[in-house]
């Protein structure tokens, strides 16, 4: 599939909308017709996912409902989503305790609900000719809070490598990505070294990394499939030689079949169950479920199997709320069906 795909501007929908319904001789109704809004926000990693959905539904109900999606990091999304300003919040990490905490003091139920998979891609400048593959304890030696003015250069991670600066770049401290690969990688959600170049927005990083021949950063893989001429991906060994994998690169194929760990991951909606009740709201996101599959592949994910959307689908029309994952955030080496269990 094409997954360069050129989406139109936000501001074109609303002018679509309003020529659509005009043309279908509503226009006296479009004042009210444009009050059904659905609000989402949160993660980059999620976004162009959500995006797509939000496209394609808009043109089915030819302008009746507006589609809004903001990008504010995970942990940007959740705190207005449990303050009830938006009605989804897109989440490339399961739901924290303290947002579940916040959510149950402003009395907001949510239905979790995965939506595709995505692997962590770590990459290199292309100028970079001697990095073959990183081992999980070397991302964990650059990366771990006690690297922070300690660990500067590259010829401390390996024996061989230049006497170079490391120049790192990665998500920020509201991303779902960063609380992901800091649990995987270093041990502990959001424990990481503080001098790095930080961005909630991917394309930032992409340039960061692509401009920078000393560099090394992480985002999510679609991001990577993006921008593969710009940037040097790198193979992980999860250092578990038991099994014999040795380094692998991230795709469709490793992170599906589990072998690119422990930075392969499912990506989450969270539905607000009172907002849940509109019809603007329930339209949407039975739309975005049954249609997850062909269009987070469209846009570069990993789709999850036809039935898990499936078995999302009914928990959603069954108002199942809470978290398969206790409200604990990221957990490593979560099944399939572990997504839907409730």
């Amino acid at each position: 599939m094409d997954r360069t795909r050129t989406r139109t501007p936000k501001a074109v929908w609303v002018i679509l909308a309003f020529v659509v319904a005009t043309i279908a001789g509503v226009g006296t109704e479009y004042a009210h017709a444009a009050r059904r809004l659905v609000k989402i926000d949160g993660s980059s990693t999620v976004f162009p996912i959500t995006e797509a959905v939000a496209e394609e539904f808009q043109i089915e109900k030819r302008g009746r409902v507006m589609v809004t999606v903001g990008i504010s990091g995970t942990g940007g999304g959740f705190k207005k989503f449990c303050r009830g300003e938006v009605d989804i919040v897109d989440a490339s990490r399961p739901v924290k305790s303290v947002e579940a905490a916040l959510c149950r003091k402003n009395g907001i139920e949510y239905i979790e609900l995965p939506v595709a998979y995505d692997g962590i891609a770590v990459m290199v400048n292309p100028q970079n000719n001697w990095v073959d593959h990183l081992t999980v304890k070397e991302l964990k030696k650059m990366w771990e809070p006690a690297a922070q003015g300690r660990i500067t250069k590259w010829s401390q991670i390996r024996r061989g490598w230049p006497e170079r600066e490391i120049h790192l770049f990665g998500p920020g401290v509201d991303s779902g990505t960063f609380d992901y690969f800091t649990k995987a990688i270093v041990g502990k959600s959001g424990a990481s070294r503080g001098d790095f170049t930080a961005s909630e927005d991917d394309n930032v990083l992409v340039q960061g990394i692509a401009t920078d021949p000393d560099a090394l950063g992480f985002f999510g893989l679609a991001y990577y499939e993006h921008n593969r001429d710009k940037l040097k991906l790198v193979p992980i060994d999860d250092g578990n030689d038991s099994n014999g994998k040795g380094p692998i690169l991230p795709s469709a194929e490793t992170v599906n079949k589990g072998t690119y760990q422990p930075l392969s991951r499912p990506v989450f909606i969270y539905v607000s169950k009172e907002a849940a009740s509109r019809p603007e709201v329930d339209e949407f996101v039975s739309f975005y479920l049954e249609n997850a599959g062909t269009l987070s592949a469209e846009v570069g994910y990993i789709p999850l199997p036809e039935d898990i959307y499936k078995r999302a689908l009914r928990k959603f029309k069954k108002r199942k709320t809470g978290s398969v994952f206790g409200g604990k955030g990221a957990k490593m080496g979560v099944t399939i069906h572990d997504l839907v269990r409730h």
